[in-house]
């Protein structure tokens, strides 16, 4: 079951770069922002928000942050998780990132790791999730960071990535 953001996060999300603007962006860290509303036929309203980030000069693993999701179906039953980002990797307009739930309304999910990926095409970004083929309170030791590919077409909203200049 998929579980996705509250109804008014979907609608904002961070405004695009523009052209030459990712470098100085950039230079603030890599991050993770926006929120957006997943395509779903069957009329389902889906909603994830990420506010992500580290220092350039830390690591993936010193990433703050927080993360939502909700999921109403269409026969009104629902459910909803927030938590904080313990980990997040950006690279072009690609991120991964992971985090503990720390409120919900599902059995079980609370103190689990879910992870989430997103690919950063504008207003046609895709976005995965940890739990693509289980529930999200079954996923087991799930590491930092680990995700789905990013698979879900966005109806609304947005997600940029900043990313990650790594120093070698």
């Amino acid at each position: 079951m998929a579980v996705g953001s509250a109804a008014a996060d979907a609608a904002g999300g961070a405004p695009a770069a523009r052209p030459g603007q990712a470098d100085s962006r950039a230079a603030e860290g890599p991050s993770l922002t926006g929120s957006a509303k997943l395509y779903r036929s069957a009329g389902d309203n889906i909603h994830f928000s990420f506010d992500a980030r580290f220092r350039a000069d830390q690591g993936p693993l010193d990433a703050r942050g927080t993360f939502r999701f909700s999921h109403v179906f269409p026969n009104g039953t629902s459910g909803f998780a927030e938590g904080r980002i313990d980990c997040l990797i950006t690279g072009g307009k690609i991120a991964t990132a992971s985090g503990i739930v720390t409120r919900t309304d599902r059995p079980g999910l609370k103190g689990k790791r879910v992870g989430f990926s997103v690919s950063d095409h504008g207003r046609h970004d895709r976005l995965g999730y940890s739990w693509a083929t289980d529930d999200p309170a079954k996923t087991k030791d799930l590491p930092p960071c680990a995700a789905s590919a990013p698979f879900e077409i966005l109806e609304s909203g947005d997600f940029t990535v900043v990313p990650w200049r790594v120093r070698h």
